[in-house]
């Protein structure tokens, strides 16, 4: 026995011996405590806590089983952290009504001050925890720890190993210890794999959950009810049928004065919500994460085969097989961009390489997909700011009403902003004469759903993991295998072997990714844009 599990099995008696004798009888609801490492960053503060406010103020976090724990480095007191994070809980137009609700959660909360390395901090940490799952007369074995890292991946080995040496809970009586860990989940094949490992030799895959906010968006999570629940999609939903599926993500605005932290980090800063990285040249991974991103958690979801159940092995299964049937990406499918005034920025390096956009083609090679070209396409300073999935559909074969040049049929999911599904079709224009116009099925959800409240994508995730539920969370196969694709062209980027290409900002990009997806097979269609309909 090493000395971190005697510490644990030492810890649990002296805390059992000393709750029989203060409060007698046990519950038989384990106590729930949620641990926020890097509680005073700004990940914590804008997307953590206010999540949990909001699954406390909907009922989801019952008040006389949670806890909610702050640990980070910063010497505050429990009263100064409650204030640094009321401001992001509520918003001024529900501030009064809300009012109580709030009071009650920020409570709740109790902070620890310590290092990531440090066992007294992690002792006290424990402690802290020990003393509310005795107050709620918790019986051995039955409490429910969730250690939720908001933190620079740099830190999760020594963090995990604090966790798993003084903070654990045993779980043979209905009780567990579960980790979140936020992205990067490194930065190519071989530091990926190296930080797996290291979580992996101290807590079990079931224990380790590997968030990332788009997989609690609703409309990704609708994508296998839409596959599977519906029969007109069955037989349309393969390369018989299908021209392309392009998948984009787009923001219309550029570093804004952080140039020299994206040109070492990327992107991957914005995505993670702004909270720091550790201190190492990321380059070119600006765009490859978030084109990982997109592979990993929304392609998969597109292309994969019905599972055989809804369970989440089932189909985590399926989404790996996606990934394993990936074929290597070739450098003329590739258009990198860095938008025009990048440079200027005095932190950004007069050579930099880094690109603000790309564009790049998947190729499934498997029976349903093969000769589909799956388009991921992202960027910073472009024309506008969406988030979609388009799935462009072939001609019709005998084009008696001479339409095809209006446009393809295409089934659009906007994943943000105004969350939509609609439909792009031909229709007879209103009137005396027979002529062909694009128009569209529409399910926009503030119009069809207004009474009801969409909720954050990180409140779905948080509830997940209390649940126990590992659908939406990444898996350690399935994080490599996309790592075995992009790895390769991230080492030829990072030598210099693709260039990036200047674009203007607010454009569309570099012209050389329009003619790729020309090449590719997708028509753009002119003429037609979907306007969000008004409540």
């Amino acid at each position: 026995m090493d000395s971190g599990q005697w510490h644990v099995e030492k810890r649990s008696t002296l805390r059992n011996e000393s709750f029989l004798k203060e409060y007698g009888p046990v519950s038989e609801t384990g106590s729930l405590s949620i641990v926020v490492l890097g509680a005073s960053g700004d990940l914590a503060k804008k997307k953590t806590f206010p999540a949990l406010f909001n699954l406390y103020h909907q009922g989801f976090l019952n008040p006389d089983e949670v806890h909610i724990f702050g640990y980070a480095r910063s010497k505050i007191s429990d009263q100064e952290l409650r204030d640094k994070i009321r401001g992001y809980l509520v918003d001024e137009k529900n501030a009064s009504e809300k009012a109580e609700a709030l009071s009650k959660f920020l409570q709740l909360i109790k902070y620890v001050s310590g290092p990531y390395d440090s066992e007294d901090g992690f002792k006290r940490l424990d402690k802290a925890i020990s003393e509310h799952e005795i107050s709620k007369k918790t019986s051995e074995g039955s409490s429910r720890r969730l250690f939720y890292l908001a933190l620079p991946p740099s830190v999760y080995p020594p963090v995990c190993k604090m966790i798993k040496a003084w903070c654990t809970n045993k779980s043979d009586l209905g009780g567990w210890t579960r980790i979140v860990v936020e992205k990067p989940f490194g930065k190519d094949l071989e530091s990926a794999e190296q930080l797996s490992s290291q979580i992996g030799a101290l807590f079990d895959e079931p224990q380790i959950y590997r968030i990332d906010h788009y997989l609690g968006k609703e409309l990704v999570q609708n994508m296998l009810v839409l596959r599977f629940a519906n029969r007109f999609f069955l037989p349309l939903w393969n390369r018989d049928n299908i021209a392309n599926v392009q998948i984009v993500f787009r923001e219309d605005f550029g570093t804004e004065g952080r140039g020299g932290y994206f040109d070492e980090y990327g992107i991957i800063r914005d995505i993670i919500q702004n909270h720091l990285l550790q201190a190492s040249n990321y380059g070119a991974l600006e765009f490859l994460c978030k084109l990982q991103m997109m592979l990993s958690y929304i392609l998969c979801l597109v292309a994969m085969e019905k599972p055989i159940s809804l369970k989440p092995e089932h189909i985590r299964d399926e989404k790996v097989k996606v990934l394993q049937s990936v074929m290597p990406i070739k450098d003329e499918e590739v258009v990198l961009g860095q938008y025009e005034g990048y440079r200027d920025d005095p932190t950004v390096p007069n050579d930099s390489n880094t690109p603000t956009f790309a564009t790049t083609i998947l190729r499934i090679d498997n029976e349903r997909w093969e000769g589909v070209p799956f388009i991921l396409k992202a960027g910073k300073a472009m024309s506008s700011k969406k988030a979609d999935i388009r799935i462009q559909f072939k001609d019709v074969p005998g084009d008696i009403f001479k339409c095809q040049k209006q446009g393809r049929n295409e089934f659009v999911i906007r994943l943000q902003p105004s969350e939509a599904m609609y439909m792009k079709l031909t229709v007879k224009q209103p009137g005396l004469e027979m002529q062909t116009v694009q128009s569209e099925l529409d399910l926009s959800y503030k119009q069809r759903y207004q009474d009801v409240s969409i909720p954050e994508a990180y409140e779905r995730l948080i509830l997940d993991t209390i649940k126990g539920d590992q659908q939406h969370f990444v898996r350690r196969d399935e994080l490599k295998a996309a790592w075995e694709i992009f790895t390769p062209l991230l080492h030829r980027i990072e030598k210099g072997e693709v260039k990036s290409i200047p674009y203007k900002p607010g454009s569309r990009g570099p012209t050389e990714a329009d003619q790729l997806l020309e090449k590719a097979g997708y028509l753009q269609t002119h003429g037609y844009i979907w306007i969000p309909p008004t409540l």
